[in-house]
């Protein structure tokens, strides 16, 4: 686990799983060592001395930033609640969706849970930075909102008849929250049709990874799913790979697709799993000084492997497949990739409230950015919307021979099996 004196550094998307009620503290997050609690102003200079220090654009979106904290300054706030709306809109000034204040109870709520347990409806949430849309990243598999058909990149217009025009995601969050049991409607845009989708809030327990074995008339083949990037997802990975190794398998298909990312540290792990040697990724700040990090020579397999991925692969499934494809470890089949290459820290504010702040991007191996860009796999295969459809209601079908991408996944994998097969018997000495 990676905690720093500044925060735990997470991947954008763990950021907001504020669209569901975290339980627990199995993370701790940093509290600040000022004693700002009782003084709001001094709330907002906190706010801002840490965006001054961290904030990966040193130019703060073209803004005078000592000019912003000259007025903020000079105003009255009579309460915490005030000082709030203050810093939310300082923040917004920044122009980045995912560097975002969160008063204590939303604070509290996005703290993840080792056990990974989750009330709400199952998706994450993040603004649209060019359109202002309140945007879905990625459903949680088998989650209400899974369950129901809501899709990444849907658009959310309202929550329980309430249009999202102007709302930020906090304020989202707010309303998508609620009870266990109780009921919530997510009006989505999608294309140009609009579709209500009538949710009854769960608590979900997660577990990031399953697999299992899938015999073919020529091959015995590891299948992969993980769902998240999530605090105990390391663990999880390593121990299928293990059970899968002792099976005998000829080679892997590891399933991202619809993975929102998570913990940067976790991606990092998982990579040194299936990487022996070789750059991971490199986070750079402001100061462009970079942080580099390498396989371990302690990878579990180097059988031949290929990685699913779609639109709904965000930031710690980029930094994974990212790494994989450069350094030619695996082939990616799919569709592009979501485009979420920014990296945050989170850290408690005095008074119990929490700030994340996007302090650094990240590029693969070979370099690349991929922040709104994405990650185009090797072999492009798309679902259709009746196809997709299809899976989402029978998730029976997901990794097996009903799934078309998955097929698709098992014709390369097989090719590359016979591949290594044929390069091994080339490299056998005639006796």
């Amino acid at each position: 686990m990676v905690i720093t004196k500044r925060g735990l550094v997470l991947g954008a998307t763990a950021l907001v799983l504020t669209t569901v009620a975290v339980t627990g503290a199995g993370l701790h997050l940093s509290k600040s060592q000022a004693f700002f609690s009782d003084s709001p102003k001094e709330l907002v200079d906190e706010v801002w001395q840490i965006i001054d220090r961290q904030y990966v654009d040193g130019t703060f979106n073209q803004q005078d930033w000592r000019a912003i904290r000259s007025d903020y300054l000079k105003r009255t706030y009579t309460n915490q609640e005030e000082a709030y709306t203050a810093i939310r809109e300082m923040l917004k000034k920044l122009g980045d969706p995912y560097t975002r204040f969160m008063n204590p109870e939303e604070f509290k709520n996005m703290q993840i849970d080792t056990s990974g347990e989750l009330t709400g409806v199952g998706i994450q949430l993040a603004q649209d930075e060019k359109t202002k849309k309140l945007t879905v990243i990625a459903p949680i598999e088998d989650t209400p909102a899974f369950k129901a058909g809501v899709l990444a990149k849907d658009i959310i217009v309202k929550i329980d008849g309430k249009t999202t025009e102007g709302m930020d995601v906090n304020d989202a969050v707010k309303l998508i929250r609620g009870q266990e049991g109780t009921p919530v409607t997510l009006t989505i845009q999608r294309a140009q049709k609009q579709v209500d989708y009538k949710l009854t809030r769960a608590r979900i327990e997660i577990h990031p990874v399953r697999f299992n074995v899938q015999n073919t008339p020529t091959e015995k083949l590891g299948y992969i799913r993980l769902n998240q990037f999530s605090a105990n997802a390391a663990q999880e990975m390593g121990n299928a790979i293990k059970e899968l190794e002792k099976q005998q398998v000829n080679g892997y298909v590891l399933d991202l697709r619809s993975n929102p990312g998570g913990l940067l540290y976790a991606s990092i792990e998982i990579a040194r799993m299936w990487i022996n040697d070789g750059a991971i990724v490199s986070t750079v700040d402001r100061q462009g000084e970079t942080d580099r990090q390498q396989a371990n020579n302690r990878a579990l397999t180097n059988k031949p492997l290929v990685v699913l991925v779609d639109g709904g692969s965000a930031s710690a499934s980029e930094i994974l497949s990212g790494a994989l494809q450069d350094d030619k470890r695996a082939v990616l089949v799919g569709t592009k990739t979501f485009g979420k290459g920014l990296v945050q820290s989170v850290r408690g504010l005095g008074d119990g409230s929490g700030l994340a702040v996007t302090i650094a991007k990240y590029l693969t191996p070979s370099g690349r950015s991929i922040d709104k860009q994405g990650i185009e796999p090797d072999v492009v295969f798309e679902l259709s919307d009746a196809q997709r459809k299809d899976l989402q209601q029978d998730r029976t079908k997901v990794g097996t021979t009903a799934d078309p991408q998955y097929a698709k996944a098992v014709d390369v994998l097989k090719q590359k099996i016979a591949e290594a097969k044929q390069g091994n018997r080339a490299a056998t000495p005639v006796k």
